[in-house]
């Protein structure tokens, strides 16, 4: 549809969400947040559908937050399954890459904190200014930044309400690469592509054992590794990848998933 607020594209086993309101910094609204819900919904749903890059329509923001004047009407901008902008409490299974080359902040932040892994612009900042506006950002940002920054830089930043520069998050750990302005697109798509070689069940398993696990106690991880190995030797991938080593080739992942659960 011309007027939805996400574009959904498939790149190969890659799919890409596209936040497209560049008139509103793509500000998240009720109809943006059922798109992007729906869009996940067929991304789960496709078996040929591996791995996920979200990125944004507009030259210097990839999102301000939630539409204000959305709100102000009495507009539900959340989804009953994925919550804000229909991703933050999404129950995903597959690998999600962020793209930023702007400005993330607020709720756009928080989309950035629901992806397993970020590429920035060289010009991309973060921050959560809601405190400066008497909120707090309660659609994920509250626990997932002092989790995925040391500890004592995500409480600056949820109590500053100050902005984190692409090198000082890159610096940090909380983005895996920095690019030139303009090229986080294409340097997400070359994260993916080194993805996409590899059994596309296994690294489910292994973001999912990985997202499940980090607050989990030893014996529960450990339980929860031993059943996605388990999992993994009741598909057809489990004996592909063995066989091409042997025959020295590449392999020809399927993804099927195992007949019998």
């Amino acid at each position: 549809m011309a007027d939805e607020l996400v574009k959904f594209e498939s790149k190969g086993h890659i799919a890409v969400f596209t936040l497209d309101r560049p008139k509103a910094m793509n500000a998240v609204s009720g109809q943006l947040s059922q798109a992007m819900g729906k869009y996940l919904d067929k991304f789960e749903a496709d078996d040929n559908l591996w791995i996920g890059i979200i990125c944004s329509s507009h030259p210097k923001v990839f999102c301000a937050g939630a539409d204000l004047k959305a709100i102000n009407k009495g507009e539900q901008i959340e989804t009953p399954k994925g919550g804000f902008a229909g991703i933050v409490r999404y129950p995903r299974t597959k690998p999600l890459i962020a793209a930023v080359d702007g400005l993330a902040l607020a709720g756009g932040l928080e989309i950035v904190l629901s992806c397993d892994l970020v590429v920035c612009s060289k010009k991309s900042q973060f921050g959560v200014p809601e405190v400066k506006r008497s909120l707090v950002p309660a659609a994920g940002g509250l626990f997932r930044l002092p989790r995925r920054l040391p500890q004592a830089i995500g409480m600056e930043l949820l109590l500053t309400g100050d902005r984190l520069s692409s090198e000082r998050a890159y610096q940090l750990g909380f983005v895996n690469y920095v690019t030139e302005d303009g090229k986080a697109f294409e340097g997400a798509m070359d994260l993916a592509k080194r993805i996409e070689v590899n059994a596309p069940l296994a690294v489910r398993q292994a973001r999912n054992v990985a997202a499940d696990t980090m607050l989990a106690s030893d014996e529960e991880a450990w339980e929860a590794s031993a059943k996605a190995m388990s999992y993994l030797v009741r598909t057809p991938d489990f004996f592909e990848g063995p066989r091409a080593f042997i025959e020295k080739r590449a392999p020809n992942w399927t993804g099927k998933k195992p007949s019998k659960l």
